[in-house]
Formats: C-alpha cells, sequence, structure tokens
C-alpha cells in the first residue's frame, strides 16, 4: 500500500515514514526542503533497510503532483506539508496562507483528479485558541490567536466542505500537541534552520554550546510557576498514532478531529528541570516578555484517541528529553555532518 507523504523530510514527517516503513507501507514523499534536509530521507533508508521514493517539489506545483500521481498507485495522503512558526505568521502572514491554504488546496485538486481520497491532515492544538478549560477534548469550540493556527483551522473547514460536496472523502484531523524528543538511534531529530522556533531544540542548542542561553517568553502567565504549560508528547509516539489514524480513515462516515497528545501538562521550566536531570547539564535562560499569538495553558484530553484509534502515547517526559539529546549530542550540526 503506497502512502504520500507531503513535507514527509520534515521532523514528524521523518519519524513517520520510519513507523510506515516498518509497518510494510510503500512510503513516497514530496518536500520542497524549505525546513528540512534530504539527508533525513537517506537516513530513514538507512534505518529501516527500504527505500522510499522522494520528490523535492512543491505542492502549489501541479504540474508535479500530476506527475506522481501518475507515477504511482497512490493509497492515502499524510498531509504534513506548511509553514509552522506562530511568531513568522505574525510576521508575514500572507505567505503563510498561500503555502498552507493555497498549498492543501492545490493537493486536494490532484488527488480528486486521480482519484485518492483518504487523507490523514497534520493539524495543531492551536485550532483551540485559548481554552476556557483544560483538559482540551475535541468537541471543544474552536479559535485562533495567530496566524499559523487560522491556516489550519481553516483547512479543516475546507476539508468538511470537501466532505459535504462529495462524501466519498474520508478525512482525519490530527490535533497535535507539543511533539519533541527524537529517534532513539540519534540518526533523525528536529534540525531546525537558523534560529529554532520550538522550545527543545533551543535547550539543547544552548546545552551543547551553540547558544548562549535559553530565552523564556513571559513568567507571568496564571500558571503554577509563571511560565506557559503545554502538552509535550514524544515524536515518535506522534508518528505511531499516524498509522493508527491510517488504519481508521478508511472506515470514517464525516471528518473527524483526534488529539494527539499525552494529557499531561509541563511548564517551561518544568521542561528545563527535567532536561537538567536527564542530562546532568545546566541550561542558563533569560526571561523576556511574552511572544504575540501564544496562550498560558494547552493540555489534551486524548480519550477520544485512546479509544477511536486504539492509540496511546507510551513515553514520559524524561525519555523525551534522553533522546532529544542524544540526537543533539549526535548531530552537533543537525543533519549537516562535518
Amino acid at each position: 500500500m503506497a502512502i504520500l507523504l507531503t513535507g514527509g523530510a520534515g521532523y514528524v514527517g521523518s519519524h513517520t515514514s520510519i513507523e510506515l516503513l516498518n509497518a510494510g507501507y510503500e512510503v513516497i514523499i514530496v518536500d520542497n526542503l524549505s525546513n528540512s534536509k534530504y539527508a533525513a530521507v537517506s537516513r530513514v533508508e538507512e534505518l529501516t533497510g527500504k527505500k522510499v521514493a522522494f520528490y523535492e517539489t512543491d505542492i502549489l506545483d501541479r504540474v508535479s503532483l500530476d506527475f506522481i500521481f501518475n507515477q504511482h498507485q497512490i493509497d492515502s495522503v499524510i498531509h504534513f506539508a506548511g509553514l509552522k512558526a506562530v511568531g513568522e505568521s505574525v510576521d508575514i502572514p500572507l505567505k503563510y496562507y498561500l503555502n498552507n491554504v493555497s498549498g492543501t488546496i492545490s493537493l486536494c485538486e490532484i488527488m480528486a483528479k486521480h482519484n485518492v481520497k483518504s487523507l490523514v491532515f497534520s493539524s495543531s492544538a492551536s485550532v483551540y485558541g485559548t481554552p476556557e478549560t483544560v483538559p482540551i477534548k475535541e468537541d471543544f469550540p474552536l479559535a485562533t490567536t495567530n496566524p499559523y493556527a487560522r491556516t489550519k483551522l481553516m483547512i479543516e473547514e475546507i476539508f468538511r466542505d470537501l466532505y459535504t460536496s462529495d462524501n466519498e472523502w474520508q478525512i482525519a484531523l490530527l490535533r497535535y500537541f507539543n511533539p519533541i524528543g527524537a529517534h532513539a538511534s540519534g540518526r533523525i531529530g528536529e534540525d531546525p534552520n537558523d534560529i529554532p522556533n520550538n522550545l527543545m531544540p533551543f535547550i539543547t542548542q544552548v546545552a551543547i554550546g551553540k547558544r548562549e542561553k535559553l530565552s523564556i517568553f513571559g513568567n507571568d502567565y496564571s500558571t503554577h510557576d509563571g511560565t506557559g504549560v503545554r502538552d509535550f508528547i514524544h515524536v515518535v509516539d506522534l508518528a505511531k498514532g499516524h498509522l493508527k489514524a491510517l488504519e481508521k480513515v478508511k472506515n470514517l462516515k464525516e471528518v473527524e478531529a483526534f488529539n494527539l497528545g499525552t494529557g499531561k501538562g509541563y511548564s517551561v521550566l518544568d521542561l528545563i528541570n527535567a532536561f537538567e536531570k536527564v542530562t546532568g547539564l545546566k541550561v542558563p535562560y533569560q526571561i523576556t516578555s511574552r511572544r504575540a499569538g501564544d496562550i498560558a495553558i494547552c493540555y489534551a484530553n486524548p480519550e477520544k484517541s485512546n479509544r477511536e484509534l486504539n492509540w496511546k502515547a507510551e513515553k514520559d517526559i524524561e525519555d523525551m528529553c534522553k533522546d532529544a539529546w542524544n540526537w543533539q549530542k549526535l548531530n552537533p550540526n543537525g543533519y549537516e555532518e562535518k
């Protein structure tokens, strides 16, 4: 069974590729490498002993997409491709709407042309905006606080309209919480371009000496220590959730959303403390002002995914820190081997 992964060379996509290949799927990756490296694909092949069909192209390029669908008997698509930095989306919103929303429309039109209507979408917990209560359930009101999140919510709505127009579509919306960690081998992990937008790669880059100190954006939130609280999930657990969603999507009778999180909230300082405990290293930090678009507390109620996908996050916060540090230690320059 052939699965097309858009953005499959990225952080979550590469880990999901390993799980798919090990489960016996054929993997086809489309990625423009704007925020990923081809080395991740090579290492996926190395770790699994299996080949991946890779195409360096953009989902906005319909001619290339059409060619790829003609070349392969694609059964389902996992749609990861998208820009994902909250702060950047506030600064350059049009780029986010063009890439994320228009790119998804382009993909869906080519899928429809080739009668491939099974899709698992990489959505985000950011579609819940600032929740009134936690833990967050899938039926909570949807709202957003930044352009990145709005693109995810718009795409979810596009999928619902698409299903209304043609109920042959089978679509699962996976609302990620905060993936961190890396593959246990240390061969693939999160390798951001320039300054990291996510917390864990910033922590590991400070720990290895690439950066002087970590910036914590705000310590005046209504949380137990004033710093933001998030549901951190190991990227391998998240990847396994995609396999469960692929199995489920063929039986869906409507567009369904599933939270992929642990159900536990940890603050920024909790994560730093866990990292220091696991590694024995100190992570110097400074408190700076809040970041536009951020919220105080966000963690999942994952019961629906536990029940309906037969999936549950298994790794704890110390596993996440250990594997993230192992990746950084073995790859001080990311995929750029020296």
